[in-house]
């Protein structure tokens, strides 16, 4: 999956979509990185990563990070075109 998007749930990090570059164990590095705080529209994040969003206006997903590693990875999901789609579509959430 290296060089495929993603979506990447950590044990205590949380969610997260973005370009995998590097696995070591249960450490990944994500490029082009947003942290999904909260989703409406798909049930799990197996559904977001399959079909994406159903209701983007209601997501809150941050800024783009251009590089992240994230420790304690329990889960990687491949994420479909359709799904990309969505996900980059959904409007930056951050305090203003």
């Amino acid at each position: 999956m290296i060089g495929k998007k993603v979506i990447i749930r950590a044990d205590r990090a949380g969610v997260f979509y973005g370009v995998l570059k590097e696995k070591n164990g249960s450490e990944v590095t994500l490029t082009d990185c947003r942290r999904l705080w909260c989703w409406y529209g798909a049930a799990s994040i197996s559904q977001l990563a399959v079909e994406g969003t159903k209701r983007p206006n209601d997501c809150k997903f941050t800024l783009v990070v251009p590089i992240i590693s994230i420790l304690g990875v329990i889960e990687i999901i491949p994420c479909t075109d359709e799904a990309i789609k969505s996900i980059e579509e959904v409007a930056v959430w951050k305090n203003r």
